[in-house]
């Protein structure tokens, strides 16, 4: 579970270095920052777009624009950003999530080129790491030439409990029809890696300063994972909070494609108290390029600083 606890585990005992912002260094398609000893690469995969009924269930389009405003943004829709991320350690190099291919939706596919724009070569990436199944996080593993996985010398990681539950015989027949395509295809996926799946626990410290943490809601096993190095921090949330406005405005609102909307907002309002209590910056894959800020508390919520 990620509480302010877990977020120092890999600190303590250690006179943290006050918070220093990261050296940012940015092109088209990838954006590079420094943690300490660690260089973690943002490469988009395109973006993704969400019909307002289905993300935001019984809010309509001004109750959600007046947040907005007040939060000094415009709301022009429900699109996101599709922010991979690839970490060099002194140790290994680790994709953590794969973005959504081509099959998925026409506005993603970036990936595979983008990452050879950062210089990533495939071969040279030792771990994958999916927080969640969704297809836009795991789709773009499998490559489309040669139907096996996009890092060939890399160990597949994912929560036993994320893995269990998008293969359970007949997965597809026990969610709403909106998920049924997409079900079809992670569980497909997932076959085609086979033993290469390799389920963990959130707790495991997969190389030194990288921490899996539970942050299960969004699906049965979602997982951020936490970076630690030279006294800095960075939470990589994965689906954790998705929305630059109204996962922090309103963690408590019900967002369409968690699978336990309970659990997800309970999720949601720990973790944004751990980022805003400790300062730790938050790299959100579906947040407005490239995915990077603090979070401050407002008006009884929090927001969304970008950095």
């Amino acid at each position: 579970m990620l509480t302010r606890r877990t977020a120092l585990q890999l600190t303590a005992g250690t006179a943290l270095a006050a918070m220093a912002r990261p050296v940012f260094a940015s092109t088209k398609g990838h954006h590079s920052l420094t943690l300490g000893q660690f260089q973690v690469t943002v490469i988009s995969d395109g973006t993704v777009s969400l019909p307002l009924s289905f993300a935001l269930p019984g809010r309509d389009g001004a109750e959600v624009d007046a947040i907005y405003k007040a939060n000094g943004r415009t709301f022009d829709g429900l699109v996101g950003e599709v922010n991979v991320t690839v970490v060099k350690t002194p140790d290994a190099v680790i994709a953590i999530d794969a973005g959504g291919g081509t099959d998925f939706m026409p506005t993603m596919g970036r990936y595979a080129g983008n990452l050879e724009k950062a210089g990533i070569a495939p071969d040279s990436v030792t771990h994958v790491v999916f927080t969640h199944a969704h297809a836009d996080h795991l789709w773009g593993i499998i490559d489309p030439f040669d139907g096996t996985t996009r890092f060939p010398k890399a160990r597949h990681v994912m929560s036993a409990a994320e893995r269990d539950y998008w293969l359970t015989p007949g997965i597809e027949n026990q969610l709403p029809e909106a998920f049924k395509g997409m079900v079809i295809g992670t569980v497909r996926r997932l076959k085609d890696l086979g033993d290469r799946i390799e389920s963990v626990k959130p707790g495991s410290e997969i190389v030194p300063g990288v921490l899996l943490v539970d942050t299960a809601g969004h699906t049965a096993g979602h997982m951020s994972v936490m970076l630690a190095s030279g006294g800095e921090r960075l939470l990589i949330g994965g689906d954790v909070l998705t929305n630059p406005v109204i996962s922090f405005a309103k963690p408590d609102w019900t967002w369409g494609p968690d699978a336990d909307p309970a659990k997800a907002a309970e999720t949601r309002k720990r973790t944004l108290d751990m980022l805003a209590t400790d300062k730790v910056r938050l790299l959100g894959y579906h947040l407005p390029w490239p995915g990077v800020g603090l979070i401050e508390r407002k008006d009884g919520g929090y927001r969304l600083v970008t950095t």
